[in-house]
């Protein structure tokens, strides 16, 4: 048997390199979230007063430091490298053009 392996170069178009850039933004696979930071938060709540003040039923507020979880989009994150690539691309080939 003989194989014939054809291989068709051609140039890239602008219109070619958005498009990839929205199809990522919109691929199911990279569906869900990354944590990339943990935040300390205030949060204040009434709780009942100490010893008799308490059974007397008054209260009083207290602080307590929570950590948050700061998460992005998956997806998110690679259209925003995907579009920073695109950024260099053209500020590559501005240069290049004016020199």
């Amino acid at each position: 048997m003989k194989y014939v392996i054809i291989i068709i170069v051609r140039k890239m178009e602008e219109n070619d390199l958005l498009a990839g850039i929205a199809a990522l933004g919109g691929c199911s696979s990279l569906a869900g979230s990354i944590t990339i930071a943990t935040v300390p938060i205030a949060t204040t709540a009434t709780v009942p007063a100490a010893g008799v003040a308490g059974w007397l039923g008054l209260t009083t507020t207290a602080t307590t430091i929570v950590a948050a979880p700061v998460t992005l989009p998956i997806a998110g994150i690679v259209a925003a490298g995907a579009l920073l690539t695109y950024g260099g691309y053209k500020a590559y080939k501005f240069v290049n053009k004016n020199q």
